[in-house]
């Protein structure tokens, strides 16, 4: 028995393989460094101007190429392998962040290159997105796939958490050139571990598995597939509902409630904190129990955002809006683990890029019109805002368990 075996027949032991261990840190640090950098650039760019457009501007520069670049990104993840999409993402992040802190240790950069690089970084994030969630099957056993996924999630969770106060603390410490230079290293270490993993991944596949259509052709079959299929359809439908409703709202009409109930603006950044530890417990739960009966746990998640959206609407303490939030992370990051690792088993190997493509998709398009919904409902209250989108939502999770396919998933 080779040691990787003995590794999979002990069942208690998710990561027992040396090759799971090097995906989940190397996804887990690159998660890091997106939180981290996240919160570097916006800083940055504040010192460079005004607060205000410039910053819109320069974080828009990062989500349009991201935006735009998925769903071809799927086609390219099909036909060369994910592995492969990851390790060549992963080095073209290092190199972004290295040129990003040449720029900024040896000149005196404008806001427009500070854009420019950051654009490269979002077209760095378009592949590597949905090539790490469908690198995950290639290498993890069907029975293990919930546990590796929440163990990531975890990780993007715990970046998003403690991210914003480490990136922001070792700025005043020790400036921007060094803060950036640690996150250039953490994102070599990241690409450091998933480049083990090419080797392994690509056993037993060739690319696209003798598909090759044109770009266009392929794309077209990929939507097609997800439109044709309605547990992937169904998947997809909820996502987007919850970002479109959701997002907008905890964020725009979150600082509003702490404005006018919560006791001014520093109460959100607590508010806010609850999600993230709510995402954090939710991966973790569902990874280690994976539920039994997925339809009815994915019409329970997607109540349970819904609900505590509504339940903003009449929060009158900082405890309470806290909780409330933090069921909404838990139940978001719940359903984030049960969705993915459901659809990762179900769709066929040659298709999984471009349907990763259109989860990520859901997940980050829609963020904008979110924004525009709740500036939309903000002049009619906070109370009306949260009861609105919380219901859109309930209405979602009523869909799904009216849903004959979706509500006997298993």
């Amino acid at each position: 028995m080779t040691r990787g075996t003995a590794a999979r027949s002990r069942p208690r032991e998710p990561l027992g393989d040396p090759h799971l261990r090097r995906l989940v840190v190397g996804q887990g640090l690159a998660a890091v460094v997106d939180a981290l950098f996240l919160v570097w650039l916006t800083l940055y760019v504040l010192r460079l101007s005004e607060p205000g457009l410039t910053t819109g501007f320069v974080l828009l520069a990062v989500a349009l190429p991201r935006a735009a670049l998925l769903l071809p990104a799927g086609v390219l993840v099909d036909r060369l392998d994910p592995a492969r999409v990851v390790v060549g993402a992963s080095w073209l992040r290092v190199a972004v962040l290295l040129a990003l802190g040449a720029l900024v240790t040896f000149t005196s950069p404008s806001v427009p290159a500070v854009a420019l690089l950051a654009g490269l970084l979002g077209m760095a994030d378009a592949a590597y997105f949905p090539a790490a969630l469908a690198l995950l099957p290639a290498l993890t056993p069907p029975e293990k796939l919930s546990r590796v996924n929440a163990v990531v999630q975890g990780a993007e969770s715990t970046g998003d958490l403690v991210g914003p106060a480490v990136a922001a603390g070792v700025v005043a410490a020790a400036g921007f050139v060094v803060t950036l230079g640690g996150i250039a290293a953490i994102a070599a270490l990241a690409a450091i571990a998933l480049s083990t993993l090419v080797r392994v991944a690509g056993r037993g596949r060739s690319a696209g598995d003798g598909e090759r259509p044109g770009s266009a052709r392929a794309l077209g079959a990929g939507l097609g597939y997800a439109w044709r299929e309605p547990v992937v359809r169904g998947m997809l439908a909820a996502i987007a509902v919850i970002n479109i409703a959701v997002v907008g709202p905890v964020l725009v009409g979150g600082a509003v409630l702490a404005e006018q109930r919560l006791g001014g603006a520093g109460s959100l950044g607590v508010v806010l904190s609850g999600f993230g530890a709510g995402s954090l417990a939710g991966a973790l739960i569902a990874g280690w129990r994976p539920p039994a009966r997925r339809g009815w746990t994915v019409a329970g998640g997607v109540a349970a955002i819904g609900a505590g959206t509504a339940g903003l609407a009449v929060v009158t303490t900082v405890a309470a809006a806290t909780a409330v939030v933090t069921l909404v992370g838990l139940g978001s990051a719940f359903l984030g683990v049960v969705v993915v690792a459901t659809l990762q088993e179900r769709v066929p190997q040659h298709l999984l890029g471009r349907v990763m493509s259109l989860v990520v998709l859901a997940t980050v398009a829609f963020d904008p019109f979110s924004y525009v919904i709740a500036g939309v409902l903000l002049p009619y209250g906070t109370t009306t805002l949260f009861l609105a989108c919380g219901g859109v939502v309930l209405a979602g999770a009523g869909l799904v368990a009216a849903s004959p396919v979706l509500r006997s998933l298993r």
